[in-house]
């Protein structure tokens, strides 16, 4: 897009980050998922992913488990300052190594202090090394990683990636979107798994996985990257955990109209999680 206002405090990294523009026509969508997020990308922007180092990618993954992506960037920050090159985030895979042997070899206390803004500091270190470690064991090299997560079959790298502790399905899927560049692979966060079951278009008990699998069904694959990164704008602006903009005025939110407002009571002020509305 020529006015692409994709934040750089994001996990995809904003406009840095890799991946280019890509076009859609609204006027093809076949499911209700296919038209939210059509409509989310002729809000936010529409990207094609992709180009992002792997080991970089995961590091950063890691570091915004359970915290925001606001908390997270500052800890990645540091952690490239003091272990990474100024390449490590760019689209050169030669500079990954370092990356990894620097964390591989880092001391965990000093690690953690380092990323202490990322929150769960103590645990994310022991993670990190451990990922480290595990990537120079298993592949050799960051670089033969990268190659790894780029070249082989989507199905191979996520089941891979999910045998490591401390890496789980958001995780493995962001890799496999951002560095990846795979096409159909819609990450699953606390946003997008709250979003699509009070719009009604996942089941109001789904988990993470039922939520991820009914999107990368309904969703085509092209427009399943920015679909995920839209929709945790939509999230943080509109429909909010606690506070979605409908609860008070039902023509606040760009998606009234394809919404079943599962779990949310504008007549009561109430706003429960859609699995408790079926109670």
């Amino acid at each position: 897009m020529d006015d692409d206002r994709e934040p750089s405090v994001n996990i995809s990294g904003g406009d840095a980050g890799g991946g280019v523009a890509a076009e859609f026509d609204p006027a093809t969508a076949e499911t209700r998922a296919e038209r939210v997020i059509d409509r989310l990308g002729e809000r936010y922007w529409q990207k094609t992913y992709g180009g992002q180092n792997a080991f970089p990618c995961l590091v950063r993954t890691i570091l915004s488990q359970n915290t925001s992506d606001k908390a997270s960037q500052p800890a990645y920050d540091a952690l490239l300052e003091r272990y990474g090159s100024a390449d490590d985030s760019s689209a050169s895979s030669e500079s990954s190594p370092d990356l990894a042997n620097a964390l591989a070899q880092a001391e965990q206390s000093t690690l953690a202090e380092t990323i202490q803004p990322a929150g769960l500091y103590n645990q994310k270190s022991e993670t990190l090394i451990d990922v480290a470690e595990w990537v120079l064991e298993e592949f050799g090299s960051g670089v033969a990683f990268d190659e790894f997560v780029t070249d082989e079959e989507p199905s191979a790298v996520r089941d891979t990636l999910l045998s490591v502790r401390g890496v789980g399905p958001k995780t493995a899927d962001c890799v496999l979107l951002f560095a990846g560049g795979r096409g159909g692979v819609f990450p699953v966060d606390t946003h997008v798994h709250r979003i699509y079951r009070r719009l009604g278009i996942a089941p109001p008990d789904a988990d993470h996985e039922d939520v991820r699998a009914v999107l990368e069904r309904d969703v085509p694959t092209e427009k399943c990257g920015f679909g995920h990164t839209a929709s945790i704008q939509f999230g943080r602006e509109f429909c909010t955990a606690r506070q979605p903009a409908c609860l008070e005025d039902p023509d606040a939110c760009p998606m009234g109209d394809l919404c079943d407002q599962v779990g949310v009571y504008p007549a009561t002020g109430e706003v429960v999680d859609p699995a408790d509305a079926l109670e």
